[in-house]
């Protein structure tokens, strides 16, 4: 099939490639030239393990194209997927789908023959029958179908849940667009990957659920975790211990600095946001937003009481600065509110992300930014575990009690045995155990 994706964010690429790595013949489309340019020449424009490989191993196989221009690729697709970005609207948190409704625009101009057109980025209820209206408006005689198809994609594991996903949501309204949405992911059904087709707002909706119920759970852990504190508790145990209670599992029960990223702090925020001009708001949702965001800015006390006596002429070393580990995405990530609020303190901080420093020069002031987690722990009074990436597991410990000026570690990610870091000589704190 031919495969046209308006838009080389994280979930265009990721999805285009993949799609050309089932066969399809796809053309990726975004109007910023210089991405473009870079793609073409193998440059890949994010951090996304393996899929460097992917997109050289499918623009090889002539299954996989990039372009500025999106006219001869709609007029040959079969889908035309819409996987343009829609962050919070400043001011009122609404999701912003000015680049989705664009893009609808374009697409209208442009078909040629019936076409189904597929909104992948996450969109709140309602926006399909806006896209719907906008086509049709501008272009009466045209044939086409409007189709909702969410991502689930984890960054840092995008491939593997792309090709082996727990599920495929396709909602519609059309039946003329069954049996596209049915070939485009036939290679799936290999897996015998559950297929739910239901109506466009229902799929809109459930993408949306998801990720607040995640969001949720990760909140929920970390209010356990203080109480833990409180109480003399282990929250690890705790978690491992209503995880195994299958009604539960124990995906997201990990505490530690709060959530962040690109989708679940704008889609929470958007769900709300939804939910309350329907008159039917989300209490557990709002709660779960103003609790998160209180908990990362909270992590700076906990660092600022690790350390002997004040913190302001003090260095603090830190390692990790993107939202998770394996991407070096750093929209809404924790140590954004966490350095600052260091820094407000006095601390002086230098920092080690193994992906994310280019993306955290721009948005982080005078932090020295170092070439290894021994060089951030050197000569600092504090060292901080943001975000648990691998290399950080397992440190040399005694080399950087060696190198810091106090041997003081505060681990925000509980990757550390408490008693293994207290008998090298260290301060050791970390969430939600005692």
């Amino acid at each position: 099939m031919h495969v046209t994706m308006i838009g080389t964010g994280y979930v265009g690429l990721v999805s285009g490639a993949c799609f050309a790595d089932f066969g399809h013949t796809v053309t990726c489309v975004d109007k910023d030239a210089g991405k473009i340019e870079r793609l073409r020449a193998g440059g890949i424009p994010i951090y996304e393990p393996g899929l460097d490989v992917l997109v050289a191993q499918n623009v090889k196989a002539g299954r996989l194209f990039f372009d500025t221009e999106a006219a001869e690729a709609v007029k040959k697709a079969d889908a035309v997927f819409i996987a343009v970005g829609t962050p919070s609207r400043r001011g009122d948190g609404h999701a912003d789908l000015s680049y989705v409704y664009a893009a609808a625009e374009e697409i209208a101009d442009l078909l040629d023959g019936f076409t189904v057109i597929v909104t992948k980025s996450t969109v709140p209820v309602g926006t399909g029958d806006e896209i719907e209206r906008i086509v049709k408006a501008r272009r009466p005689d045209a044939q086409f179908a409007v189709v909702s198809n969410p991502e689930f994609l984890r960054e840092g594991a995008a491939i593997e849940d792309f090709k082996r996903p727990d599920r495929v949501v396709v909602g519609m309204e059309d039946e003329r667009a069954r049996p596209v949405m049915t070939e485009l992911y036939r290679p799936l059904f290999l897996n015998e990957t559950p297929i739910l087709f239901t109506g466009r707002r229902t799929s809109e909706l459930i993408k949306y659920a998801a990720n607040a119920f995640l969001a949720m759970k990760i909140t929920f852990i970390n209010e356990i975790a203080d109480l833990c504190e409180a109480v003399g508790a282990d929250v690890q145990h705790v978690a491992r211990g209503i995880g195994l209670d299958k009604r539960i599992g124990g995906k997201f029960l990990h505490a530690g600095p709060g959530y962040g990223g690109s989708c679940f702090p704008k889609d929470t925020l958007a769900l709300v946001r939804t939910a309350s001009d329907a008159g039917a708001p989300v209490r557990l949702i709002e709660t779960t937003v103003q609790v998160n965001d209180a908990r990362k800015k909270a992590m700076a006390s906990k660092v600022s009481e690790a350390v002997p006596g004040e913190l302001a002429g003090k260095t603090v070393g830190v390692l990790g600065l993107t939202f998770k580990p394996n991407t070096d995405d750093m929209r809404d990530a924790p140590s954004l509110d966490i350095i600052p609020a260091l820094q407000a303190m006095g601390a002086k901080v230098q920092a080690f992300d193994p992906e994310g420093v280019h993306e955290a020069r721009n948005m982080l002031q005078d932090v020295v930014f170092k070439e290894d987690s021994y060089e951030a722990a050197a000569g600092a009074d504090a060292l901080v575990i943001i975000t648990e990436w691998d290399q950080f597991r397992a440190l040399d410990l005694d080399r950087v009690k060696d190198v810091m000026r106090t041997p003081v570690l505060v681990d925000l990610r509980n990757i550390y045995r408490p008693d293994d870091v207290r008998g090298r000589g260290f301060k050791y704190a970390s969430i939600g155990r005692s």
